[in-house]
């Protein structure tokens, strides 16, 4: 006893906040779901993929950490289901925020992550690159984010009570490869035999405990996997498998609450996702009557007979559907969090907390590199590696990964698009071939930042990084360690503390390689936009932030020249809605085929109704649709448009007379009731005349489940 008290004495005066092991804690969803159809989707940048309905609503989780004694020393991580963040976003939420709770919620301590789903809805990121699929600006998708997140932290904020925080580890060995081998092998022999896998296979979940006798309030989980399991051709808004990992979650803990009105919140978060996939079977062939159909793609360029649109990545539910990969991969998230959460040896977390935020000019950041040698990154620009897609989602023309010197007809083309790069511009980049010089082309505006946010979150022995990119496995790695051991030297942590990786936060800057990986010029490193010195800037500018987090610190760094606001007068090329109209004899609402008079479990149930156009109200907290179960003389909802087992698909039949038809499935679940059910449809219509919106109802025949 006489050692343990002299051991917890001596501990305490070198890092006195061991001592702090209860905080106050908050969680909270809201839904940010943007308009559902005749929207450009966000991630695959592809034109093809416009949405025509809803699978899972995307929601923001919140969750707030803060000291007892001392609120102020609080911090809220917000793990959005968007594909990345946005300085846009995140400074119109910090500003609403700074609202409705002044100097409470500030740049510091509001930290806003993408899950890296790419089945979202698109157009609000605010710089010009990002939105040239979805034809600029979208508004309405932009304000749903904002909405849904801010309502997520006010809820956080609200249900703020005592309680404490715990931590463990697992290995998810199936739940993601490397599709990028061949630049992982450049990195040293020696490094890469330090690690078991070419991909980290350890999920970390942090448990939100409530105070003694209490339930548990959520959690944050944090391992690397790319949103890419639903595929480019999807075109039904969804969130990917970590919404739906983090739906399992929610629903193993609540299973009588429907999605977004569960108390109980889940997170997954993205770590080092740059080179993981979920396609977890590999990457293949799609080329019929050609010999090499159904054979791995070549290995060092992802091509298929010297093309890379016929290589694609196959998910562990490939001879199903990408949907069973999504729910496939999910769920491997899920039990490893659920593993986690109920084991009995996790560590508890103790001591201060604290945030640490500036901006910083990436365009031409200039440091010395632990050789003593000068390094510098450069204006943004992207490579010809970049065009060349992934196994995830193919390029387009002749672009390969791995291209590392341009093409004659590219490179004239090229100077049409983006300002031609100056031959500084070459040298900084080299050896990645420019394709885009998106540092200087300011046309409209920005086409890419150069301002990006920085920051760091602290609880007890834990601290986040919130990066600005997605770094690649071996990239992620590197900065790990690398802050870790200057938070040790810093004795901001001891040798026990975890340094995680957050990501992609706060900014889009795109990929973060290491140097050989860069190298090489896969998509990745074609997508390191700041140059190859890019991951040795990110770490030092990190490590010179790490004694801001020490509980004797008591000065904050200059915070830097934010980046410009793109979002008040931004291109917008997209039409709104003109009219709803229905077909002489019809109405809205209108069942237009009836459900079969009974079902077997396992089957799927289709309603098709006269529509409208979703946009018309995006139905926030709301669902465009439910599926009611009767009871006696009343029904009850028993599914909304959030469940997995639904989904709403929107057609427009005659554009120039505004006609539509909306199409409700629903795939019944082998532990559904028996009983009698109906498939409702909730919508709005715009009248052509007046401008007004009226809502209304359409309600199926009855029908029986065996």
């Amino acid at each position: 006893m006489l050692v343990s008290s002299w051991y917890a004495a001596a501990l305490f005066s070198l890092y006195p906040s061991c001592a702090l092991a209860q905080y106050l804690l908050g969680v909270g969803m809201g839904d940010i779901t943007g308009p559902v159809t005749e929207t450009n989707m966000m991630g695959y940048a592809a034109l093809s993929q416009t949405d025509t309905g809803l699978h899972m609503r995307q929601w923001s989780r919140a969750f707030i950490v803060a000291e007892p004694a001392n609120p102020s020393n609080r911090v809220v991580l917000i793990n959005s289901d968007i594909a990345m963040g946005d300085s846009g976003v995140r400074r119109a939420i910090v500003a609403k925020l700074s609202q409705l709770y002044p100097g409470v919620y500030t740049d510091n301590n509001v930290g806003l992550v993408g899950t890296h789903q790419h089945a979202g809805v698109g157009g609000y990121l605010e710089n010009l690159l990002p939105q040239l699929t979805s034809l600029g600006f979208v508004r309405e998708t932009f304000d749903a984010i904002v909405t849904g997140t801010v309502k997520a932290v006010q809820d956080a904020h609200n249900s703020l009570a005592t309680g404490s925080l715990e931590f463990g580890t697992t290995d998810i060995l199936q739940g993601n490869i490397n599709r990028s081998p061949s630049a992982y092998l450049a990195n040293p022999a020696a490094e890469r035999a330090k690690y078991a896998h070419d991909q980290d296979k350890t999920m970390t979940v942090i448990k939100f405990k409530g105070a003694s006798g209490q339930a548990d309030r959520g959690l944050l989980s944090f391992f690397p996997v790319h949103g890419t399991s639903l595929y480019e051709n999807n075109t039904l808004v969804s969130t990917d498998n970590k919404g739906m990992a983090a739906y399992l979650y929610e629903n193993f803990v609540e299973p009588t609450s429907a999605p977004g009105k569960n108390k109980f919140v889940a997170g997954f978060v993205q770590a080092n996702v740059g080179d993981t996939s979920p396609n977890t079977l590999g990457a293949f062939c799609e080329s019929p009557g050609k010999p090499y159909d159904g054979q791995p793609c070549e290995f060092y360029q992802s091509t298929c007979g010297n093309v890379t649109q016929e290589c694609h990545g196959r998910g562990p539910g490939f001879q199903v559907s990408d949907f069973e990969s999504n729910y496939l991969i999910g769920s491997y998230q899920f039990e490893g969090a659920k593993n986690i959460m109920t084991s009995s040896s996790l560590t508890s977390v103790a001591g201060s907390v604290r945030s640490v935020h500036v901006y910083i000019n990436m365009s031409n950041y200039t440091f010395t590199l632990p050789n003593g040698t000068t390094a510098r990154t450069c204006k943004p620009a992207m490579g010809y590696g970049f065009a060349g897609g992934t196994t995830d989602g193919p390029g387009a023309f002749d672009f390969k990964q791995g291209t590392t010197s341009g093409n004659p007809f590219w490179d004239l083309v090229k100077g049409a698009v983006t300002p031609v790069p100056s031959q500084e511009q070459k040298d900084c980049h080299a050896p990645k071939p420019i394709l885009l010089n998106t540092g200087e082309a300011t046309f409209p505006y920005d086409w890419q930042p150069s301002i990006v946010n920085i920051q760091m979150f602290r609880v007890g022995q834990m601290v986040i990084l919130l990066v600005p990119g997605e770094f690649t496995t071996m990239a992620g790695r590197r900065i790990r360690d690398a802050i870790k051991a200057k938070l040790v030297e810093k004795k901001v942590i001891g040798s026990d503390g975890v340094v995680l990786l957050a990501g992609p936060s706060n900014t889009y800057a795109h990929y973060i390689t290491t140097r050989e990986e860069y190298g090489v010029q896969r998509y990745e490193g074609g997508s390191t936009i700041y140059g190859p010195a890019t991951l040795e800037a990110f770490t030092d500018i990190y490590s010179n932030l790490v004694g801001y987090l020490a509980d004797s610190s008591t000065t904050t760094p200059s915070p830097g020249t934010a980046p410009p606001d793109l979002t008040q007068n931004p291109l917008s090329l997209r039409t709104g809605v003109v009219l709803d109209n229905v077909p002489l004899g019809s109405s809205f609402g209108k069942v237009l085929t009836q459900p079969s008079a009974s079902y077997a479990k396992g089957k799927q149930v289709s309603v098709r109704f006269q529509g409208a156009s979703p946009r018309n109200n995006l139905r926030l907290q709301d669902t465009f649709l439910t599926i009611e179960r009767q009871n006696g003389s009343s029904w009850t909802v028993y599914r909304t448009d959030s469940h997995p087992s639904t989904k709403f698909n929107w057609k427009r039949t005659n554009g120039v007379l505004g006609y539509s038809e909306v199409t409700i499935t629903w795939d019944i679940e082998s532990d559904a009731p028996s009983g009698t059910y109906r498939v409702v449809y909730n919508g709005d219509y715009k009248n052509g005349w007046t401008g007004r919106i009226s809502s209304f109802v359409g309600q199926s025949s009855t029908f029986t489940i065996a």
